[in-house]
């Protein structure tokens, strides 16, 4: 039976959605696995996302709660919102207190991958240290959200080699798993940063097939 992961993620503007296929894609490539995209509701209208300059969603499919459970593996992708998850998937993953009530969601592997603004501080410090600048605290409202579904967490840590120590380029993207900078809104992940989302989904599929293998 092939090994199911799923791509949960919310993209305004289409960085994070971006990343989401290249993680797919990836992912995909490990012999034996099913990699599927989904998105969170949005939650706000349409009025406002237009004064806003958003985009139309892409023509993924909208998850619930209950979709979730037939994972064999999760990777989440949202952008911050002064330097937390965004409103729309922390509105999603309040929206699970069914799963986390009957422990559907523990045990399984999880990801994240992300998109900020800016560049910012701290991004070499650990999640569980609320330190200065955005990215970690990013990382530390999106790893709670996995521990207390008991889901267990898997970095993309430096196993992408050369990649992770690129110095002359701006290149978002972290251990914790793969990432962009939006800028402006005008800035599009770069070929690095698309490399590094590619292999983080190869990485987690290879990892999930193992655990469901070893169950």
């Amino acid at each position: 039976m092939a090994v199911k992961i799923y791509i949960v993620y919310y993209s305004m503007y289409g960085h994070v959605a971006k990343l989401a296929e290249e993680i797919q894609k990836g992912a995909a490539s490990v012999e034996g696995v099913e990699a599927k995209l989904w998105q969170v509701p949005e939650t706000l209208s349409d009025d406002v996302l237009a004064k806003m300059g958003a985009p139309p969603k892409k023509d993924v499919p909208i998850i619930t709660p209950t979709d979730l459970a037939e994972a064999d593996g999760l990777i989440f992708g949202f952008p911050t919102r002064f330097g937390m998850m965004c409103a729309q998937f922390k509105a999603f993953m309040d929206s699970t207190g069914g799963l986390w009530n009957s422990q559907q969601l523990a045990g399984k592997p999880a990801g994240i991958f992300y998109s900020t603004g800016s560049q910012g501080g701290g991004q070499e410090t650990t999640a569980i240290l609320l330190a200065d600048g955005p990215m970690s605290i990013m990382r530390l409202t999106a790893i709670t959200q996995l521990v207390h579904h008991g889901m267990i967490f898997v970095p993309v840590g430096y196993t992408f080699g050369a990649g992770m120590f690129e110095m002359e380029k701006v290149k978002g993207g972290s251990p914790y798993g793969s990432g962009t900078f939006a800028g402006d809104g005008s800035r599009v992940a770069t070929e690095l940063e698309l490399q590094q989302a590619h292999h983080q989904g190869k990485y987690f599929a290879g990892i999930a097939k193992k655990l469901k293998g070893s169950a």
